[in-house]
């Protein structure tokens, strides 16, 4: 059975940095396209960034500039690195990817940004 775990989440201060990860377990076939998501309290699920297996990416305006996603094929792992984060990144995030013709998501890692 494949499995998202990710790990990284915290609260952080405004203008600090925080790295998610995410990583496929219980699978032999690699990650295809994967993609980062969050969902504030009372607001829908929206994507962040997006990646696709070759390594094009792909942003949300407004995190353009600040964060990066990138993966390891050989780990099955996508990563989000994210810098000078503002209280309205404040949400929960979520790790999805498409394995073996399914899509999947991750149970969810939650990104606090206050002073």
């Amino acid at each position: 059975q494949v499995q998202l775990v990710e790990s990284g989440g915290g609260l952080v201060q405004p203008g600090g940095s925080l790295a998610l990860s995410c990583a496929a377990s219980g699978s032999s076939v690699s990650m295809n396209s994967a993609g980062w998501y969050r969902q504030a309290p009372g607001k829908q699920r929206e994507l962040v960034a997006y990646i696709t297996r070759g390594g094009t990416t792909n942003y949300a305006n407004s995190v353009k500039g600040r964060f990066t996603i990138s993966r390891d094929n050989a780990k099955n792992t996508v990563y989000l690195q994210m810098n000078s984060l503002k209280p309205e990144d404040t949400a929960v995030y979520y790790c999805n990817a498409a394995i073996d013709y399914m899509t999947y998501w991750g149970q969810g890692t939650q990104v606090t940004v206050s002073s």
